[in-house]
């Protein structure tokens, strides 16, 4: 009796993950998103970062590189965001490091033209294979400028 209930089990099981797996597959590839997802704390006063994480969705790369575009365009006008690089991992995989003066400076940001971007749920659900993972940084040294070196 037990081996019939724990083989019973184990087919229910088997059912589920290959139905789970049906629906994985036949699932829109646009799937609806929450366009961003925040994780960290948000630290106590000091230089502040974040560490953006951002993935397209295959065949939308150029998209996403038209975003990264439309970011720089808005950072470009806050005093506050200092450092910024928009950087390529892999062909699907971006990354936005940016750095603040402050926590004023951040938010600042936040509430600013890049944060626009990333609520604009309809562009980051047509271009994004899952919401941005925006990490909040303290940063705890760094090197401001770029050495030159002799000619």
């Amino acid at each position: 009796m037990v081996i019939n209930v724990h083989r019973e089990i184990i087919m229910q099981d088997k059912t589920k993950s290959s139905m789970a797996a049906k629906a994985a597959t036949t699932a829109s590839p646009a799937a609806s998103h929450a366009g961003v997802q925040v994780l960290g704390e948000q630290g106590s006063e000091g230089r502040k970062a974040f560490y953006i994480h951002i993935e397209a969705l295959p065949g939308k790369e150029q998209q996403v590189m038209q975003m990264l575009r439309d970011i720089r365009d808005c950072v470009e006008h806050e005093p506050a965001t200092g450092p910024w690089f928009a950087v390529r991992l892999a062909p699907t995989t971006f990354a936005i490091f940016e750095a603040f003066p402050d926590l004023a400076g951040r938010q600042a940001h936040v509430e600013g033209g890049g944060g626009d971007i990333f609520r604009d749920l309809t562009r980051m659900n047509a271009i994004l294979a899952f919401p941005a993972q925006v990490h909040r940084a303290d940063v705890l040294m760094s090197k401001d400028s770029f050495a030159h070196l002799p000619q």
